[in-house]
């Protein structure tokens, strides 16, 4: 087989992988809009601080709504275990050498969760700005976090990330004190790849910006179920 033939191969695969991918991303979404279980896919660099703000608004949100986390990890279940501790139903995917979750991933780790109780479910999907961009997963909403120590070059050589979101992001502004990061140039950079997107600079360790984000999550679940 030719070089030119394998690369034919490799895209017809792929055609057919995202295809497959977007029929059972679509039944998700028809089952979470049945309902009334809002789904959110957060998607990030590693160690942008996913977990911590689903820490924080799970603890936020308690008396409020009933959510639930399903977590995507290459290795390990360590965020898993930190989610359960906040008292929320979580489910567990360890990808093994998968960069990013699926939608066949995503609905079975449904089916583990008493969605018809829940008001919102929360993906935190496998660390990586590159190919959890390509796969939905059924979502209502997509929120990209970009965090303070990353640089604010991470927009423009991952546009693909925040050209798709409906949000971003900022985290760890308490760390603004002591780095080199321009928020505005940020909010530039986004804008300028998706007008629409909605920008949140957040701490999740002070509080800042954690009201701002969650009444988002509140206007979202009334957007999708009108």
């Amino acid at each position: 087989m030719s070089q030119q033939d394998r690369q034919l191969k490799q895209v017809l695969m792929l055609e057919n992988l995202l295809h497959a991918n977007e029929l059972i991303a679509k039944r998700i979404n028809e089952r979470l809009s049945r309902s009334k279980t809002l789904l959110i896919n957060m998607i990030s660099s590693p160690g942008s601080g996913k977990t911590t703000l689903l820490e924080a608004t799970a603890k936020a949100l308690g008396e409020e709504m009933h959510i639930g986390v399903i977590v995507g990890d290459v290795a390990t279940q360590r965020d898993y275990e930190r989610l359960k501790t906040c008292d929320i139903p979580a489910v567990q995917i360890v990808t093994g050498s998968e960069c990013h979750l699926e939608a066949a991933m995503v609905e079975q780790a449904l089916n583990q969760l008493p969605v018809d109780e829940l008001d919102a479910v929360f993906i935190e999907n496998v660390g990586n700005l590159i190919c959890p961009a390509e796969f939905n997963l059924g979502e209502h909403f997509r929120v990209t976090l970009l965090s303070v120590p990353e640089g604010e070059d991470k927009v423009l050589k991952y546009p693909h990330a925040f050209r798709t979101s409906d949000a971003l992001i900022v985290t760890k502004v308490d760390l603004l004190k002591h780095l080199n990061f321009d928020v505005g140039l940020v909010k530039d950079y986004a804008k300028s790849l998706n007008p629409n997107i909605h920008i949140i600079a957040v701490s999740a360790f002070t509080g800042e910006g954690m009201s701002e984000w969650l009444e988002m999550i509140r206007m979202w679940r009334k957007e999708a179920f009108r």
